[in-house]
């Protein structure tokens, strides 16, 4: 019966390292030049594409004014239409 146990016991746990032929066993790799370059690149081209742009062109500067002055006057129009409202002092 020890011998069925053993058996059983022993092919379900896979085999220790010390059991691995040396040859079979991956081997831990450098990573190389090219593949070190490759990653700077990557991480400089990520890093250049999320710089904040300081020229903005003439469409978006006016589009900018538009929306501020539009804001302004409906902020005006609010305001005028609420003192209308309230009662007299």
């Amino acid at each position: 019966m020890n011998t069925i146990t053993r058996a059983v016991t022993t092919a379900q746990h896979p085999p220790s390292p010390a059991d691995i032929p040396p040859r079979s066993r991956p081997v831990a790799r450098r990573v190389g030049l090219v593949d070190r370059i490759a990653l700077r690149l990557g991480v400089a081209l990520v890093a250049w594409s999320r710089r904040p742009r300081l020229l903005d062109d003439r469409a978006e500067r006016e589009r900018r004014a538009q929306l501020e002055r539009s804001t302004a006057l409906r902020e005006r129009q609010w305001q005028r239409e609420t003192l209308l409202l309230l009662p007299p002092r």
